[in-house]
């Protein structure tokens, strides 16, 4: 009996080291991967800065879409300009653009994508206690309106904006990738070989695979940088700044900086 419960007592022991050393290895990978995000950050944010600085003392704004490789301690780094002509402001886009949007992008019927964007301008249409109109301050807002979950938010956040201040309609030639296929009745196609067009600095595009009802050629000073830093063969960290380009901030900056984010992203499998 004492043999039995000595084996026992060693097998417990056993499983409670196993548990521990589990556990210790999954901490420190955990604070490995932690500490390659916050070193992703401050090169990110660095490449972003660089690439400010070469707008500024063009003294232009960006009116495409671009994407550029900059290079900060012997690393390059990738960073894409979006002005936000190119985006789907939350706050003037109209029902068609909205519905579009709902259809395509975030995947509901004809008629759910309608009522959502009813619903989107109705929330736009409320007056608080001042009689001053609804505002919606970040893209998470719009999680606020009736029939938008989480998921179909996360679907949409690539395309959005709400500090565009400019058109109703998107400029073509400032938007991403999800946002052409939207101009284009959902047609991927038609959308990545604009887009492809676009990163060999075509002139002329063909933009007749468009709805020209959706479009405009509206300009704005404003922009999301985002820059891609790859982590390992599969997980990049993305790095974004909204900036104006145009405004001098308050504390003496050549820019004005609305939002930070960073975000880890998994690219899709081949399989």
């Amino acid at each position: 009996m004492a043999l039995i419960a000595v084996l026992w007592l060693v097998a417990a022991l056993s499983i409670v080291l196993g548990s521990l050393s589990a556990a210790m290895r999954q901490e420190t990978r955990m604070m490995s991967a932690k500490r390659e995000m916050v070193v992703a950050q401050a090169f990110g944010d660095a490449a972003i800065q660089l690439v400010l600085q070469k707008l500024r003392a063009a003294d232009r704004a960006p009116d495409t879409w671009a994407q550029v490789a900059v290079e900060y301690e012997g690393r390059q780094v990738q960073v894409q300009i979006v002005p936000l002509s190119g985006l789907i402001d939350l706050n003037r886009a109209d029902a068609p653009l909205l519905s579009r949007m709902l259809s395509v992008a975030g995947g509901l019927s004809p008629d759910g994508a309608l009522t959502t964007a009813q619903a989107i301008i109705a929330a736009r249409q409320q007056r608080d206690s001042a009689g001053a109109l609804f505002r919606f301050e970040a893209e998470e807002d719009l999680m606020k309106v009736p029939g938008i979950t989480y998921d179909l938010y996360a679907r949409l956040i690539p395309l959005l904006t709400v500090e565009g201040r400019g058109s109703s309609k998107v400029n073509p030639n400032a938007a991403p990738v999800p946002v052409l296929a939207v101009l284009a009745h959902g047609n991927q196609r038609v959308a990545e070989v604009i887009h492809s067009k676009r990163i060999e600095g075509a002139v002329g595009i063909d933009m007749s695979g468009l709805d020209a009802s959706l479009t405009d050629t509206s300009v704005s000073s404003r922009a999301k940088l985002t820059a891609i830093i790859p982590l390992d063969s599969v997980s990049f960290a993305h790095v974004s700044r909204v900036v104006d380009v145009a405004t001098v901030a308050a504390d003496g900056s050549p820019w004005v900086t609305f939002r930070l984010s960073s975000s880890l992203k998994i690219a899709p499998s081949r399989n």
